[in-house]
């Protein structure tokens, strides 16, 4: 029985490690996001900067560890064997929900999701143990520790709401005060905003750090709590004494000391404060086992937890190793780039490419906004809206970092203000004992001060709105999920036993292989879209740049069409999915480089008006032979996947005549563009032509077929809208290639 739960311990650790990796992927954009989106420093020095915070953080934390151990369910009422059921339940659930989450590129809160994954699962064991007992489910209260659930929810729609207000109100004052042109202003105010700042940043670490500390002795601790008022005042005066005397002796930028030393605060608070996440459970794990095998005759179904109401501090050592674990994950995680661009994108200061779509609710938001604002702008006299105008007025900003070949996302200004406000908030709470999650306090203070600088603006406002509901809604979700997915998994292995841990086992190695391989997929798609797009063009590339889209379209619309003849001939099902993911792919591509083309045509000097206008015809070539080709393989599929009846033999060999006149018209087509030789046009005019007038043919036939009752009407719609896309297409071709013949000319007269 000893070696069972043995390998139970073993397979804690083993998630542990695992839950490390996932939870620094998704809550790196925390500490990440200012400084990365400001570029503060090359991105090599911000992630060391963050190393050691973190590292410094896990030091901290030691005394978070109790919440695993005590703080959602009272461990005196379970048995060991019950212990370890809720333990292993909590560890399977969140390396699989977090991991989905970063997947998806979502911020979420690792500490809403280890909460609810310990009530769900404590819940459907102390169920289990009150049947068994006879007892009724009121008799659920001594089980768990219902108060500090409710204070934690909470505390969860109070830091949303306070979060957001607070970053948008003194995002908002600041830009008043220093406006985007930030210099001037700053040589006479820098020093006292940044006294402001890193004052409480030093706040922020000693509250959220000493409090926890695993080598800090109690008397340091009460030293601290006893003098923080002192402690405050001298900070703001030393540290503003000290940066003005570094401005002027060394012309010292104040804002990045703030953001550098804010980043480090922010990394050393996150590793402090939710190491307990990853860690905690597979510590309080450890810590049932070592006192369960100290009673050589105890029971695992009557040995009672109550060593785990005691206080204890986790071994230093352990910590730092998980701080080690941490800080590689950091360095190497794909994923943890992909979660800190989602809260950078929704809060980048310019237009682009948005992630996220448009909803009924968000587009009510932005009238509304829009609507009160008309109001207001009423009753504001004409001199007071010119100078708030003026504050606000990025548009230098916008011409100082378009032709930067890595700009900034948002400067350093709402860099400090993120950091400065975000440890403010964290350290009050912390001081007053609410509960709060730092991912929430830090991506809600950054989308208020990215509203509150007029990120927001109406080229973007609504696709903004929508991220941040999405985010906001997948944390609510995080925690219904972990609650219901730990609840369930508890329930199961309390009747399963081994067979049903090994099963839950396997199911979250798998769920984590597939999320990684789907995600390095993805990954793979969104570099290959912004090769054209995000490359610095000129004229000396351009050309070599479009002519290979050209050629690669080329060849791609030729193997889709004959790829979607031979699934819809031969009725294959798997065979015209695949071709349709491969047609999505192609449609991704066109989309983004669409979308992307006014940051594009900026990167252009003035100069290469001629060449801007070759790449925007290129790019709507592009994207109309997408849709043809959507419009062909799409309508199979659904043909196929709904059982329809296959094609006539006469309309297969009527296809497959035009698929081999295709073929032939584009191998021609890019051989002409790879040898620039477009003396051959007339004779691709003509075989479009007579392409063109075959489908003619065909559409007669298919009519004749109609009128005789030889075609049903799903066989009819599929086939003529085939006909029509093959036409579109065949006509987007050709001007493709007289679109490169005319650019090619323009080269040689220049």
């Amino acid at each position: 029985m000893e070696n069972f739960y043995i390998i139970l311990v073993v397979i804690l650790f083993a998630l542990a490690i695992s839950d490390l990796i996932v939870g620094v992927s998704n809550d790196a954009v925390n500490f990440l996001n200012s400084a990365i989106g400001s570029k503060v420093a090359p991105r090599y020095i911000i992630m060391i900067i963050a190393s050691a915070g973190i590292l410094v953080g896990t030091t901290f934390s030691s005394g978070m560890m109790e919440v695993a151990r005590k703080g959602i369910f009272h461990p005196d009422q379970f048995y060991f064997s019950e212990i370890m059921i809720i333990f292993l339940a909590v560890m399977l659930t969140d390396v699989v929900l977090l991991d989905v989450f970063n997947t998806m590129g979502l911020p979420t809160s690792t500490t809403v999701s280890i909460v609810f994954e310990l009530l769900g699962s404590a819940v459907a064991v102390a169920l289990v143990k009150i049947q068994a007992l006879g007892q009724t489910t009121g008799d659920l209260a001594n089980y768990i520790n219902s108060a500090n659930a409710l204070l934690i929810i909470f505390g969860i729609l109070l830091s949303v709401v306070v979060a957001f207000t607070v970053g948008a109100i003194v995002m908002y004052l600041t830009r008043m005060v220093f406006s985007f042109d930030h210099v001037k202003t700053f040589k006479r105010y820098g020093a006292i905003w940044g006294g402001i700042a890193i004052t409480a940043i030093t706040y922020f670490i000693l509250i959220k750090g000493a409090k926890g500390s695993s080598f800090l002795g109690s008397e340091s601790t009460t030293w601290i709590k006893n003098n923080t008022s002192l402690i405050i005042l001298y900070s703001l005066i030393g540290w503003t004494v000290l940066l003005q005397l570094l401005y002027w002796i060394v012309k010292l930028d104040i804002l990045k000391m703030i953001v550098i030393v804010g980043t480090f605060a922010l990394a050393m608070a996150f590793a402090g404060n939710d190491l307990v996440n990853f860690i905690g459970v597979p510590l309080a794990g450890l810590k049932s086992f070592q006192t369960f095998i100290a009673e050589p005759d105890a029971n695992p179904d009557g040995f009672l937890m109550v060593a785990l109401t005691g206080k204890s501090k986790a071994n230093t050592y352990l910590l730092l190793i998980a701080g080690m674990v941490m800080v590689i994950t950091l360095w190497l995680s794909r994923k943890a780039r992909k979660v800190t661009e989602t809260e950078v994108n929704l809060s980048r200061q310019s237009v682009g490419n948005e992630r996220f779509g448009s909803t009924m609710l968000s587009r009510t938001l932005v009238r509304t906004s829009m609507d009160i604002s008309k109001v207001i702008g009423k009753f504001t006299p004409q001199a007071v809206k010119k100078g708030i105008s003026k504050r606000f007025d990025d548009s230098e900003y916008q011409n100082r970092v378009r032709n930067m070949k890595d700009a900034p996302s948002f400067d350093l200004v709402r860099a400090s203000v993120n950091l400065t406000v975000a440890s403010i908030l964290i350290s009050f709470a912390t001081s007053l004992k609410l509960p709060l999650s730092t991912t929430y306090v830090t991506f809600m203070v950054a989308m208020g001060s990215s509203l509150a600088d007029k990120a927001w603006g109406r080229e973007s406002a609504v696709y903004r709105i929508t991220g941040v509901i999405t985010v906001i809604g997948g944390w609510f979700m995080t925690a219904f999920t972990a609650f219901t997915v730990a609840f369930i998994i508890a329930l199961i292995i309390s009747w399963g036993g081994a067979i049903a841990i090994i099963i839950f086992a396997l199911v979250a190695l798998y769920t984590i292989i597939r999320t990684h391989t789907r995600f390095r997929k993805k990954e793979a798609d969104k570099k290959r879209v912004k090769r054209l797009a995000d490359e610095d063009l000129h004229t000396d590339n351009i050309m070599t740049k479009c002519s290979l889209e050209v050629r690669n379209m080329l060849k791609s619309v030729v193997n889709v069409f004959s790829e979607t003849m031979i699934g819809l001939t031969n009725e294959d099902r798997k065979h015209l999915k695949k071709v349709c993911k491969e047609v999505n792919n192609l449609n991704n591509d066109a989309k983004y480089l669409k979308a992307n083309v006014h940051n594009t045509l900026l990167k252009l000097q003035e100069e290469e008006g001629e060449t801007g206008h070759y790449y925007v015809q290129v790019i709507d070539y592009l994207r109309e032979m997408a849709h043809a080709l959507t419009f062909i393989s799409n309508p199979s599929y659904d043909h196929i996947d709904n059982n329809h009846k296959p094609l006539l033999k006469a309309q297969i060999d009527e296809l497959n005549e035009v698929k081999e006149s295709v073929t032939d018209l584009f191998d021609a087509m890019i051989l002409t563009i790879e040898k620039n030789e477009f003396d051959y046009i007339p004779v691709l005019i003509d075989k479009q032509q007579a392409i063109l007038d075959m489908i003619k043919s065909c559409r007669k036939k298919q009519i004749k077929r109609i009128k005789h009752n030889e075609a049903g009407t799903r066989n009819s719609v599929l086939y003529l809208g085939i006909l029509n896309e093959i036409k579109n297409f065949l006509l987007q071709s050709i001007n493709l290639v007289k679109s490169q013949r005319d650019f090619v000319e323009y080269q040689n007269n220049k």
